[in-house]
């Protein structure tokens, strides 16, 4: 079924306004996994979103496919399960209309007799397509255990004559061993051009927001480096444990999970260089760059916790599913160092864990202290970037308290999105990701060298981690629902971060996210 290209509703996706004709006509999306958590949850709200607004190629039509055996009803009531129901008068609508273009086989993941029977379900399907102009995009929302079988057998039995992509996620290896062999069985099926190795945190909306704040502001760029600022912090905190959920966690941990790729990425866009171009290439280029400059994390740089039971909470080892003497990091602290003129001495501090105080995810750039002088203890600058919840920026500021006397006081300037675009909904990181990917743009997706190079600078402590150079750190603990390990505030205080006086109370904003 085919939905003629209508113009988005004002307000909706302002950031994805493009012309549908960029993108590939008579195309196929292949979802592996359709059965999974990823899928229901992420996948097919993604792409059902981007057909509610005609942002998919005309004559789409999305396959399932898994090894769940299940009929139409089943299928068709798993991948709407998670899609958010809205005022809209048009929703049903859309949801009846977006089922019809959507199908579903089972087969398995690593013979060629269940991929040919798929690829015979796909040329059923697009018979009706003019021959030679069939596009694939081939969607891997599986565990890594089966990337190359099936990235095998996509392109032997499943390769169309039009254009081919593979998207696929993370996590892509557990050290740079394993990562270069998944990058080499790969390559041996697919070219780079037609690899998208997803990490969402680069389609999410602040991520992307970075480079604009950095390089189209002179009055930030002038003050970007180690002259003014005195250190970084990137921060990530869940408010939740692993909740009956340990075995898949306790085998990578929350570097793995978190740091390595996720708040990497952000690292390397606050610290890369202007590039030439917003070309996939030229911003890919120096991301890789930066990278390059910082060597492999050290022990005395990584503070490791592990939460226990506090306020009727469990703790990470009452977890039926963790073993009982798992030393597995909930929480961890690293600091990086980038050798570089640019940064060389400037600490950049990630901070990710699980069953802490809040959720939230942000980048905090805290600058030098003013000379003192005429001030004395005096807070410092500070700009935030609240990249979720409640998306904002704002940029803590010495300012006359009002009235007769005269002190300076700290204060805001606040950019907070809920307040600002009132009438904005910002899209989810999956369908930004899956449209570049139709789109062909690289951009905002990992590759191989940047893989590579993220997992030389932490392989050497996930070893350390992991008891292969000898007996294994063991964690401090942490109280569920706390700030993390009571050593925290010490270690980053060692490395020159200083509390301002006043923390910043945000405002009850009301903002939706597709």
């Amino acid at each position: 079924m085919s939905v003629p290209p209508q113009r988005p509703r004002s307000g909706t996706i302002p950031s994805m306004e493009v012309a549908t004709n960029t993108l590939r006509d008579n195309t196929t999306f292949i979802v592996f996994g359709a059965s999974g958590d990823l899928a229901k949850k992420k996948t097919f709200p993604a792409l059902f979103a981007l057909y509610r607004n005609s942002f998919l190629p005309n004559n789409v039509h999305i396959v399932g496919y898994a090894r769940t055996k299940m009929d139409d009803e089943e299928y068709y009531r798993r991948i709407t399960g998670y899609i958010k129901r809205d005022n809209d008068p048009e929703f049903d609508t859309k949801l009846d209309e977006f089922k019809k273009v959507c199908s579903y086989i089972s087969g398995g993941y690593d013979d060629s007799e269940s991929f040919i029977k798929l690829n015979d379900h796909l040329l059923k399907i697009e018979s009706t397509h003019r021959p030679g102009l069939v596009n694939r995009i081939f969607y891997l929302a599986l565990p890594p255990s089966v990337f190359i079988p099936v990235a095998r057998h996509a392109r032997e039995q499943c390769y169309a004559k039009g254009e081919n992509r593979i998207i696929v996620e993370k996590p892509f290896g557990k050290d740079l061993d394993s990562c270069r062999e998944l990058l080499r069985a790969l390559k041996k099926y697919w070219t780079e051009d037609e690899t998208y190795r997803i990490d969402h945190y680069l389609g999410k909306e602040m991520v992307k927001n970075l480079l604009v704040l950095r390089f189209a502001n002179i009055a930030l760029n002038a003050a970007w480096d180690k002259n003014s600022i005195s250190n970084v912090q990137i921060t990530f905190k869940e408010p939740f444990g692993t909740e009956g959920r340990g075995g898949y966690f306790d085998e990578f941990g929350i570097i793995r999970d978190i740091l390595q790729n996720h708040l990497l990425q952000v690292l390397s866009i606050v610290t890369m260089e202007r590039p030439v171009s917003f070309a996939p290439e030229d911003i890919r280029d120096e991301k890789v760059k930066v990278l390059r400059a910082i060597p492999a994390i050290t022990r005395d740089d990584t503070l490791l916790g592990q939460y226990v039971a506090a306020d009727g909470k469990p703790g990470y080892l009452d977890d039926a599913t963790v073993p009982n003497n798992s030393v597995c990091p909930t929480f961890a602290t690293t600091v990086l160092w980038i050798r570089n003129e640019r940064w060389e001495g400037v600490p950049f501090i990630m901070k990710a864990g699980k069953a802490l105080n809040e959720a939230k995810v942000e980048v905090r750039v805290q600058f030098k202290d003013v000379t003192q002088g005429i001030f004395a203890e005096i807070s410092r600058n500070e700009l935030v970037v609240r990249i979720q919840p409640e998306e904002a920026v704002y940029l803590k500021v010495n300012t006359k308290s009002p009235g007769y006397a005269f002190r300076a006081i700290p204060a805001e300037m606040d950019l907070t999105y809920g307040k600002r675009f009132t009438d904005t909904v910002i899209p989810g990181a999956y369908e930004a990701l899956i449209l570049d990917a139709l789109k062909g743009d690289h951009s905002n997706f990992v590759r191989d060298d940047e893989l590579e190079v993220a997992w030389k600078i932490f392989t050497p402590i996930l070893h350390w981690i992991d008891g292969k150079d000898g007996e294994q750190p063991k964690p401090l603990p942490y109280a569920y629902g706390s700030r993390g390990p009571e050593q925290l505030d010490t270690f980053i205080a060692k490395y020159g971060y200083k509390p301002t006086q006043e923390e910043y109370t945000w405002p009850t904003t009301k903002m939706s996210n597709l």
